[in-house]
């Protein structure tokens, strides 16, 4: 994968705010749902979605910096002590550097010049090829060499599947939810804009490691449940509660607080509003693949006051006398 950074668009001493910026941005643009017809957008996606894993994370992003992980996330191969020019560092299969027993990891081409470790192609090549199987020239004649053989023998790893239960302000958030898998692995996921209830995200590269080593590891299947909301009932992307509000506020018109997923609202009823209204909330509800958001409508209900009113009940029945 490209530098993280490049991948973003952004310089290595840009802060965390302008880095959720880019990445939000690109998110946006190449999501797969909305690029229906553009092959190459779901690489893109992938490719932002890999690289603000790194850079969104302040203790990975500092050892990206450091070049201790490279831009996918893993360790960075530090080489075998006994490669390397000078010390006499002793070579990782047995034996002195270059004398006695063991193995020296030189390439004497033309000219008897010794010649660095060429490449996995060359010297281990011909390594890999009579641990696993004889000469080329045999591997040739069974249709694979030992080293190809041994190479071309890597499985994928199992993937792991786990249900993740989720509020509907977790839906909302940028903050990462974890997932628990059977295994008692755990993985800190950031959900997508748009996650539906039942939906399934899949984290490449975080299942099972491959049964032979150079195989590329199983992915973590993650199932998306909605939890129920003690307040909010959910249609689309668009959510629905009651609320009741005073005789007085009916009647007079008045401002009454509402509870929402980002905290509570202010917003005013009209005078002389009947039970069964609905107020709309717009752009309160759940985040659509666009990174726009539904609403949120509230039916209002009249109630009365907990205790008898006197002057109330005075009020109404002058008012039936009269009707008479």
């Amino acid at each position: 994968m490209r530098d993280p950074y490049t991948v973003l668009g952004v310089g290595k001493t840009a802060s965390e705010a302008e880095i959720k910026s880019a990445f939000r941005k690109l998110a946006k643009k190449y999501h797969p749902d909305s690029n229906s017809t553009d092959a190459s957008a779901g690489a893109r996606f992938n490719e932002a979605n890999q690289a603000y894993e790194i850079l969104g994370e302040k203790e990975k992003r500092e050892k990206f910096d450091r070049g201790e992980i490279d831009a996918e996330g893993k360790p960075k191969f530090s080489g075998f002590s006994g490669f390397g020019g000078g010390g006499g560092g002793e070579s990782p299969f047995g034996g002195g550097r270059g004398t006695g027993g063991g193995f020296d990891f030189r390439n004497t081409g033309g000219g008897g010049g010794a010649q660095d470790f060429p490449g996995s192609e060359g010297l281990f090549s011909d390594f890999f090829d009579q641990a696993f199987g004889g000469s080329k020239r045999a591997g040739a004649r069974n249709g694979a060499g030992g080293f190809t053989a041994a190479r071309n023998a890597s499985t994928k790893g199992e993937d792991i599947k786990a249900t993740l239960r989720v509020r509907l302000e977790d839906i909302v958030s940028d903050d990462k939810v974890e997932a628990v898998f059977p295994n008692g692995k755990r993985l800190a996921i950031r959900l997508p804009e748009g996650v539906e209830d039942g939906q399934t995200i899949r984290l490449r590269g975080q299942g099972q490691p491959a049964v032979f080593n150079g195989g590329p590891a199983g992915d973590a299947l993650v199932t998306i449940s909605f939890a129920d909301h003690m307040r909010f009932s959910v249609q689309d992307r668009d959510l629905f509660a009651e609320q009741s509000i005073a005789l007085g506020d009916a009647v007079l018109g008045g401002r009454i607080t509402i509870e929402t997923l980002d905290g509570k609202v202010a917003t005013k009823v009209q005078p002389w509003t009947n039970s069964g209204r609905t107020l709309r909330l717009k752009g309160k509800g759940l985040t659509r693949k666009d990174g726009t958001r539904g609403d949120i409508l509230v039916t209002l209900s009249i109630v009365l006051p907990a205790e008898s009113d006197p002057e109330l009940v005075a009020l109404f029945e002058k008012r039936r006398d009269a009707a008479l």
